[in-house]
């Protein structure tokens, strides 16, 4: 009789890149046993998490090509267009779909809608195993193989263990691997306004010297386009006063933030905070583990590419994976994760310190600077080159991209 359950992958976190990752492995070939704390119906209440993600272009290949974005139905907005502005200057940057073939730049998804569609897709596959309201109790890892006890009595052996576990990754602290961490000491405000007028699919960023304001465009639940998701970033004690304000004058900062251009707006959603933080996992690998998504990387929303750099760990990694596999190597072993690790290391360290330095670039008055941003906008949105350059990359379509990520299969 066996001590335990066995599967080719252990993935810890039931997260949007945890549950992504199983449904790759499963389409690759691969068994895994994915656990999670919290029950996956827990995480479809709309409560459980008030975000909408941006997922740029190459990310919806790979969704596709995973077949889960059949699932979301039509849970998603296109972006057509993206405007930014500093608040400072007259100078502003459009970044328009034209440029490149009129294709979307990327799509609005709401969390609690892509949780519902990747959880519809996993329970559908036999090779993936869920175990919920479960932790680990201890790791072992070894020539022989990763082996996760659990709180429910169960261990598992596996070749491989997956850290998706978000930014308190246990997984990363159990390896002892260091982070690089420090506090924005801005936090951001999530929530959901519905408007007068069509938004036209148009995503606006507005640059503060506490923090960028966004407008996301979203649809209501009758599909039409009046309805946008904000992220509203400042210093954490400014944004501590102004939750602590009645109703009325909430909503008079928030109209003044917003403006009128889209006509009258009224909240339709509950409050929710994020307080913001840069942090690094010194590596993205040991020995018979590895870390995807937050676990190995958190950066900062201003650039909303978050989530996408979750999707490409998983697209590397699956590839990586298959690739070593056919060649009758370990995908556990050192050889097999060191390509990962290589591959994608300088793409996740250009995006945190992309997305690091442009935070601090706009989220300040100090006049050097805001000479520098306003040319840089200026520029940017002058020089045909190199604004479809930037917004191919915000695209996702810059770089050695994985085969999941041009939509083709492993």
């Amino acid at each position: 009789m066996k001590k335990y359950l066995e599967t080719d992958v252990l993935i810890v976190g039931r997260g949007m890149v945890g549950a992504t990752t199983a449904i790759a492995l499963a389409r690759a070939g691969f068994n895994s046993i994915i656990i999670d704390q919290v029950k996956p119906s827990d995480q479809n209440i709309k409560t459980y998490d008030g975000r909408a993600s941006a997922i740029a272009s190459a990310s919806k290949k790979m969704l596709e090509q995973l077949d889960i974005w059949n699932r979301l139905g039509k849970n998603y907005t296109p972006i057509f267009d993206i405007r930014v502005s500093d608040q400072s200057s007259k100078h502003f940057l459009h970044y328009e779909r034209h440029v490149l073939d009129s294709k979307p730049l990327g799509f609005m998804v709401e969390n609690r809608h892509f949780r519902y569609a990747v959880n519809k897709e996993l329970e559908s596959l036999e090779p993936i195993t869920s175990i919920s309201n479960v932790k680990i109790e201890t790791i072992q890892r070894n020539n022989e193989g990763v082996f996760a006890a659990l709180t429910n009595q169960q261990t598992i052996k596996a070749s491989l263990i997956v850290g998706a576990d978000g930014r308190r990754s246990q997984v990363r602290a159990d390896a002892s691997i260091a982070l690089t961490r420090f506090d924005y000491k801005q936090t951001g405000i999530v929530l959901t306004v519905e408007h007068e007028h069509d938004h036209n699919n148009i995503a606006h960023e507005h640059f503060y010297s506490g923090g960028p304001f966004a407008i996301l465009p979203m649809k209501n639940e009758s599909g039409k386009n009046i309805r946008s998701s904000i992220v509203w970033i400042d210093k954490t004690e400014q944004i501590l006063k102004i939750l602590k304000l009645p109703d009325k004058q909430f909503n008079s900062i928030l109209n003044q933030k917003f403006g009128d251009f889209l006509g009258r707006i009224i909240v339709v959603s509950s409050k929710w905070t994020y307080p913001l933080s840069f942090q690094f996992a010194d590596k993205c690998i040991d020995e018979r583990l590895v870390l995807v998504g937050d676990a190995s990387h958190g950066l900062h929303p201003i650039a909303g590419q978050g989530f996408n750099m979750g999707l490409r760990d998983v697209a590397a990694l699956v590839e990586v994976i298959t690739n070593n596999a056919r060649l009758g190597l370990d995908i556990g072993g050192f050889a097999t994760l060191r390509e990962y690790e290589t591959w994608r290391r300088f793409d996740n360290t250009s995006m945190l310190f992309f997305t690091d330095t442009l935070n601090r670039l706009f989220s300040n008055n100090i006049l050097p600077l805001k000479v520098i941003r306003q040319l840089g906008l200026s520029i940017t949105n002058n020089l045909g080159p190199l604004k479809k350059y930037l917004m191919l990359y915000a695209m996702g379509e810059v770089g050695e991209l994985p085969k999941l990520l041009k939509g083709q299969s492993l």
